[in-house]
């Protein structure tokens, strides 16, 4: 059993979303997304593959896969937010059946190592930098971690998730400097619609670095 502990007084920001998505925190200022840095400073490598696969599939059924992969992951997360809650969550739409079992391989596989939970859907920021929605803080393994959640198309290799662990990072920084914390590790816990369940780990030996690479990327995002 998950022990829920209302240790930190989160409170949530009011999200504005566009081409930039930005979260309005005390004052009224806005910070881009973590989301948003990751996708506005992507390589031109990465950009390109991008591109070539939407020409490959075409631009309407890239877009319908797209939209799919968005739908199918909230479904995902609501039906895992609400069993952390220890609420009831139906959802008997084709997208909510596709996604309720992929839930049930990361409760079954990935959420057994979940010992407490601080928070669910958290909003963190970073003051003057950047803001964001984690899914979980809480105590993972016996560490204090940041949790998140990923469906996926396919299976992933590790070489494929450093922006996912860069996001880790960038949540663990912001939580430690708003609550005065030490969140040096964190878990992906991913899922695909052949509920193949794969979990990519943010080690505290590599915490420090992927921080590193992190705030390149917020300094990159302010420059262009």
């Amino acid at each position: 059993m998950i022990k829920i502990k209302n240790i930190y007084p989160y409170k949530e920001l009011k999200r504005n979303d566009g081409k930039v998505r930005t979260y309005e925190t005390e004052g009224g200022k806005k910070l881009a997304s973590v989301t948003s840095i990751l996708s506005e400073t992507q390589t031109e490598e990465k950009k390109q593959g991008l591109e070539n696969w939407k020409k490959r599939v075409g631009e309407k059924e890239a877009e319908k896969i797209k939209n799919k992969a968005a739908l199918v992951g909230t479904s995902m997360h609501k039906h895992l937010e609400t069993y952390l809650l220890q609420e009831q969550y139906i959802d008997d739409t084709d997208i909510g059946r596709i996604a309720r079992p992929m839930a049930n391989e990361i409760i079954k596989k990935g959420l057994v190592d979940l010992e407490e939970l601080w928070g669910s859907e958290v909003h963190l920021y970073y003051p003057g930098l950047y803001a964001g929605t984690t899914d979980v803080v809480g105590v993972y393994k016996g560490k204090p971690s940041i949790v998140d959640f990923k469906q996926t198309n396919k299976p992933k290799k590790e070489e494929w998730v450093g922006d996912y662990k860069l996001q880790l990072a960038a949540y663990a920084m912001a939580h430690n400097i708003l609550f005065d914390t030490s969140i040096t590790t964190g878990v992906i816990l991913m899922c695909s619609r052949d509920r193949y369940f794969q979990k990519f780990e943010l080690k505290e030996e590599e915490y420090w670095r992927i921080c590193c690479a992190w705030m390149s990327r917020v300094a990159k995002f302010y420059a262009s």
